[in-house]
């Protein structure tokens, strides 16, 4: 059984009012057996879409490689856009390994609610992934029974929206379940009115291209 532990601790700088959570990354940035074009930070991977996405809203020129200048073009970023990175996951087991969500066993969660306490400043909750099982709203939703807290439906449609109140505080956060950026979410895309209509106007348009237009209002 192969021990995925997440290789990177939350990166949330001072700045930060909105905070992107996923689950993990693939078992390679564990093992630290990288591929060319990985880049050793959060979302990483050479097969993610996260940065490509931002790369092309923020046009930020971003290099795709193992290396320092890499990390710090990214970090840079984040400090000046507000933007913080926590992901659910501390750790899970594996049978197979692979990065698939649905593969994740007897996991580990960190406690999203108290790095909210100790991060006042942040307001929304960016998920990179909606409620399906092992997903990251999935897994918060769980963290937030252990609060006896529930999220409140704001807006039912694609990326939906939620709303809940911090503990003791009056401190409402939103979030919002983005389409996952992952290879393995381009059916899903594929499968939505919204994506089809865009194909239909623009035939050399791609699942990227969707997902820009997606995050775009909130990053």
């Amino acid at each position: 059984m192969f021990h995925h532990v997440h290789p990177y601790p939350p990166y949330i700088p001072n700045t930060a009012t909105k905070l992107i959570v996923g689950t993990l990354p693939p078992p390679r940035f564990t093992t630290g057996e990288l591929k060319e074009g990985d880049v050793d930070f959060c979302y990483g991977s050479r097969d993610g879409q996260l940065w490509p996405i931002l790369d092309k809203i923020f046009d930020l020129n971003l290099k795709f490689e193992t290396t320092a200048e890499a990390i710090l073009q990214r970090e840079n970023f984040l400090i000046k856009r507000g933007i913080g990175i926590c992901d659910m996951v501390a750790s899970a087991k594996r049978e197979k390994v692979d990065a698939s969500d649905i593969g994740m066993l007897e996991v580990e969660l960190r406690d999203l609610v108290a790095i909210l306490q100790q991060n006042p400043k942040i307001d929304t909750l960016l998920f990179t992934g909606g409620n399906s099982k092992n997903g990251p709203e999935y897994f918060f939703r769980r963290k937030l029974k252990e609060y006896d807290i529930s999220l409140q439906l704001v807006s039912n449609k694609v990326p939906r929206i939620h709303k809940f109140l911090m503990p003791n505080s009056g401190r409402t956060v939103k979030t919002v379940s983005l389409i996952a950026p992952s290879g393995a979410a381009n059916r899903a895309v594929g499968s939505l009115t919204a994506y089809k209509k865009m194909k239909a106007e623009f035939p050399k348009k791609t699942t990227i291209d969707f997902r820009v237009e997606q995050y775009r209002p909130f990053f």
